[in-house]
């Protein structure tokens, strides 16, 4: 596959005739052929809807409003075009016409929709996350330029469940997890050392021989990540902390790719951009009870970690929000004004921060 194969995007577009009614007319229809790709497999909750929401209704919608257009997909999930690494350059350089872009791996690139990293307890929900984010990226035009000045048109945020603990003692107080050895991803060492522990950086594919092996004491992990890997066998006490959903990237296209498309089709596109974001998020819901169910199904210990115990959790750590200020400001990257808007936009969607991380600005 050429990384320049849509450079003359509609002169691709091929017509076949067909009859139509009892008119004697014959219209054509234009079949436009799109790629969509993800570094992930289609049973991850973030990709999923690529192919439930964005793939399978589109033609179905294109039908509905009456359009000649139709969409000719070639769907490359899992990793066959390219890696986790590579979710926003595939994107940008039209490798891929569209897909998921992980703004976690991005954060040079991406800064601004990392936010959500270093802003634990503010969400309760995900539909609180993902509206927040949308409503930024909809809103803000620093918001939009970052994703502008990658080539990429971007249309829904993607959304985990909070974090959970892993352990192999149980947690009954924050001083519990002094001296313990806690891995997890390096973003989360700001979480994890104000309580004495120590974070050691690691990927979710390591997790479970590293916890046999005693590299580490625990997890902190997302419950629906952590349930595929089986951590509850070598970590079988689960604490809910539910340091809140959170945001990492999500659904784009090519911009390219999007300003050559006929408007009924980039209305498509937007729409269904929309309801990626709207399915993820009940995907997560979903899946999150039914892991929790399986947990305790599966002879963990589960316990919810008590509301005063988030809140001096919270409150041990460093101001993460002026941290990230600190240093993601700069020329064409307004964090100030972003962080103020993100807590105030947050608050608007229903959450209850448990600590206001604009505050220190």
């Amino acid at each position: 596959m050429q990384i320049t194969r849509r450079t003359a995007m509609m002169g691709m577009i091929s017509a076949t005739a067909l009859p139509v009614l009892g008119s004697g007319k014959v219209f054509a229809q234009e079949t436009i052929p799109l790629t969509i790709s993800s570094s992930h497999p289609l049973t991850i909750p973030w990709v999923t809807p690529l192919k439930t929401i964005v793939v399978e209704r589109s033609n179905k919608l294109l039908e509905e409003m009456g359009s000649n257009h139709r969409i000719d997909w070639t769907e490359a999930f899992g990793g066959t075009l390219y890696n986790f690494k590579d979710t926003l350059e595939a994107v940008s350089t039209q490798l891929t016409d569209m897909g998921w872009i992980g703004s976690l791996f991005e954060p040079a690139a991406l800064p601004l929709q990392n936010i959500m990293y270093s802003t634990p307890f503010v969400t309760q929900t995900v539909a609180q996350a993902t509206n927040t984010m949308n409503r930024l990226n909809s809103e803000q035009p620093a918001m939009k330029e970052e994703w502008s000045r990658q080539n990429v048109s971007f249309f829904g945020s993607c959304v985990s469940d909070g974090y959970s603990l892993f352990t192999k003692k149980p947690i009954e107080k924050l001083s519990d997890l002094e001296g313990m050895k806690i891995l997890g991803g390096t973003v989360l060492a700001p979480w994890v050392e104000p309580l004495g522990a120590t974070l050691i950086a690691t990927g979710i594919p390591q997790m479970y021989s590293q916890m046999q092996t005693g590299v580490g004491d625990g997890v902190l992990l997302i419950s629906t990540g952590a349930y595929p890997l089986k951590l509850h066998e070598v970590a079988p006490h689960v604490t809910r902390v539910d340091t809140g959903p959170l945001t990492f990237g999500g659904f784009g296209v090519n911009s390219d790719t999007y300003n050559a498309l006929p408007d009924d089709v980039q209305q498509v596109l937007a729409e269904l951009g929309a309801g990626y974001s709207t399915e993820n998020a009940r995907l997560i819901v979903e899946r999150e009870k039914q892991v929790f169910d399986l947990f305790e199904k599966e002879g963990a210990t589960v316990s919810d970690m008590p509301q005063a115990q988030k809140k001096e959790w919270v409150n041990r750590m460093p101001d993460l929000g002026k941290a990230w200020v600190d240093a993601v400001e700069g020329p064409n990257v307004p964090a100030r004004e972003i962080m103020m808007a993100f807590m105030e936009t947050v608050q608007a969607e229903g959450a209850n921060p448990l600590r206001d991380w604009s505050a220190g600005l």
